[in-house]
């Protein structure tokens, strides 16, 4: 199968690209893509632990524990024992992360508004539909 026919090649590069302009945009911030990304899913989800975090942002846990690591030590998170649940921690913003947060969308939504601004609202209501195929059918379980 030639290169410029397969979908993962051109997937890739997007992805690779939009990385690419986030950590750029996120530089002046002092934040990273994972951080960020961290960061948002934690103010749409206080108190989620740690995994639950990993899955929604896509990364191993392992992975997820340096990001809370260094965001903790920067002050923009916290991370407290379960009420009930005492092995489970409960990672929230600080009032600190919460002003990252702000700062940081402020620069990453300008070239969210810019890429949905490249498509019709019917092109990005299809890119949407195709993008969420492609991950149905990659995550579905298939025979090899």
């Amino acid at each position: 199968m030639p290169l410029a026919e397969r979908l993962g090649s051109h997937l890739k590069r997007t992805v690779r690209a939009l990385d690419s302009a986030k950590q750029a945009a996120l530089k002046p911030v002092g934040l990273t893509v994972p951080q960020y990304a961290a960061l948002l899913e934690l103010d749409e989800n206080p108190g989620i632990s740690a995994a639950a975090l990993a899955r929604a942002c896509g990364v191993t846990p392992p992975t997820m524990n340096t990001v809370l690591r260094n965001l903790q030590d920067q002050g923009l998170i916290e991370r407290t024992t379960h009420e009930w649940h005492r092995n489970v921690l409960e990672i929230r913003l600080t009032d600190k992360g919460r002003e990252a947060v702000n700062r940081a969308d402020a620069r990453a939504v300008p070239l969210e508004r810019g890429l949905a601004a490249e498509f019709t609202p019917e092109e990005r209501k299809t890119l949407l539909a195709l993008l969420a195929r492609c991950a149905d059918y990659l995550e579905s379980p298939r025979a090899d």
